[in-house]
């Protein structure tokens, strides 16, 4: 390139593209990054927690939120996700970051 004030402004354009695609990139990294959430030590997704407390695969499962209430094992922090074991059932479960305990609105 000659340097032309034409030229920089197509350097320019090409350069902010590429960034604007990045922070884009990052942004979806960091929205999927607050879908997962740490317990008993692991990173665990919604549908991974889901399986945790249900004891076998699910067909989706929401976002993982904190819920209002302590665990009654060891007081740990309680974290809830709502989740669909077959397609005819949903299912709310809450499960301790820190052990073991888990439970489910099922009757």
């Amino acid at each position: 390139m000659c340097g032309h004030v034409c030229h920089r402004v197509v350097v320019q354009r090409r350069y902010r593209g590429v960034a604007e695609g990045t922070l884009r990139w990052v942004a979806a990294q960091i929205s999927r990054m607050r879908e997962n959430r740490v317990v008993q030590g692991r990173m665990v997704t919604p549908e991974r927690l889901a399986e945790l407390v249900e004891g076998e695969s699910v067909i989706e499962a929401e976002p993982i939120e904190d819920a209002d209430r302590v665990c009654p094992d060891c007081g740990g922090d309680v974290l809830t996700v709502g989740y669909m074991p077959s397609a005819l059932e949903f299912v709310n479960a809450w499960k301790c970051q820190e052990c073991d305990w888990g439970e489910t609105d099922r009757e």
